[in-house]
């Protein structure tokens, strides 16, 4: 941890690799939310930051400069782009939405998955939970109301005859009713999404469910277009590879850097490798029974001498585990065991009382505070991290691991791939 200016600056030209979590919305967000949030920061800590944008980036990337102690750094940023395969998967009509409920509840149920989650943070298994009871509060609501109007009719027409030629046709036409009733409730439900996010929280859950932890191929095939992408940055003559996961985008990281770092693509004297987990949610993956590929990367990472990773969480986020060590909750630690270093961003503490006030209900804004200023900065700054002098090795060569940490093994699916 760089205190009194006791480390060596070591970086002067760096790339930035950001992998996303379950987010179908193009990646020019990210770097909008770069470009305000930076500002902010340096404006807050008292450094220069200059970004612009990086027509050479195969996915989508920008630039940034900045000027901090004096210290110019240059750093290539680019959003490893897999939003395409979220929209794909989001694509599910309502029923299907309801049968991907059902799937999943079985399998974190069934597994007894959900209860060990449980053992760690309650808040990320609440977010899980959330979309279930709002789909099935809204599948209730609906069907009600649908039956108000079947039995409205029915109550009409009693009341003109009690003929069989009446109350017949009457009851067919209110079973059409209350179909048609709450299909449109729900409909109009869907379209409000964007503000309750059920179907989004459930597809994304659903994602990881439907292959019991295993990644699907086309992420696979994906991800090993990451691991070349990264690969081929390893020869730009730069100082630094920083490869960041966020959220679901955390085990994906995990996996591609594992691929990286055993297919012998690293030159010997090349940049040094560094990998940043934010708001980690591994554990909802990794402790599903086919997850043997993740866990097998989660234990070759860890003990792995060709990268630095350090995974920062904040128990204010409630949807991450926050302080739980991905690799030793999940049950596969080496004893050779090096990574991650596991600390908090310390939100309730680097953040004013006033912003904190500001976030209480935002749930996804909270979730993604990692990538943004904060008004009373600690050791923790996202843009000093990804564009300023030091690399992640030298900011917290002497960074303690928190001492609230959960590193206890929990999960009951510890087999690895072979």
């Amino acid at each position: 941890m760089i205190q009194n200016g006791q480390a060596q600056a070591d970086v002067t030209r760096r790339r930035v690799f950001y992998i996303p979590g379950y987010d179908p919305l193009p990646p020019r967000r990210y770097r909008e939310l770069y470009r305000r949030e930076g500002a902010e920061q340096a404006r807050l800590s008292g450094y220069e930051i200059a970004i612009a944008a990086h027509p050479e980036a195969e996915n989508f990337g920008w630039r940034v400069a900045t000027r901090i102690d004096g210290r110019v750094t240059k750093s290539d940023i680019e959003v490893l782009v897999w939003s395409d395969i979220v929209r794909q998967s989001m694509s599910a009509t309502i029923p299907g939405t309801y049968w991907q409920l059902l799937r999943t509840s079985w399998e974190y149920l069934s597994s007894g998955t959900l209860k060990r989650l449980v053992q760690m943070r309650k808040g990320p298994v609440i977010a899980a939970l959330y979309p279930i009871v709002m789909l099935l509060a809204q599948l209730v609501v609906a069907l009600l109301a649908g039956w108000g109007v079947f039995a409205a009719i029915g109550m009409t027409a009693q009341a003109v005859s009690s003929a069989p030629w009446v109350l017949w046709p009457a009851t067919a036409l209110g079973l059409a009713a209350w179909a048609g009733v709450s299909t449109a409730l729900l409909r109009w439900f869907k379209a409000q999404d964007g503000r309750v996010y059920a179907y989004y929280l459930m597809h994304d859950y659903a994602f990881t469910a439907q292959t019991r932890g295993a990644y699907p191929p086309a992420l696979e095939a994906r991800m090993a277009r990451f691991r070349d992408l990264i690969a081929n940055a390893m020869h730009d003559g730069v100082d630094e590879i920083l490869v960041i996961g966020h959220s679901s985008g955390a085990h994906i990281a995990v996996s591609v850097l594992a691929d990286l770092v055993r297919s012998g693509k690293m030159p010997a004297r090349g940049p040094r490798l560094a990998f940043l987990s934010l708001g980690q949610v591994v554990p909802m993956a990794s402790f599903l029974r086919d997850a043997k590929r993740l866990r097998a990367d989660l234990r070759f990472l860890s003990a792995s001498r060709r990268l630095t990773w350090v995974d920062v969480t904040a128990p204010g986020d409630g949807a991450c585990f926050a302080l739980c060590d991905p690799v030793s909750v999940s049950g596969v630690a080496p004893a050779e065991k090096r990574w991650p270093l596991v600390f908090s961003a310390q939100f309730s503490r680097s953040l004013s009382e006033e912003r904190l006030a500001s976030l209480r209900w935002r749930f996804f804004r909270r979730h993604f505070q990692y990538l943004c200023a904060f008004d009373r900065p600690l050791d923790y700054d996202y843009f000093q991290i990804t564009a300023g002098p030091f690399s992640l090795a030298a900011r917290y060569a002497d960074r303690p691991q928190s001492m609230s940490r959960i590193d206890i093994p929990v999960s009951k699916y510890t087999s690895i791939a072979a």
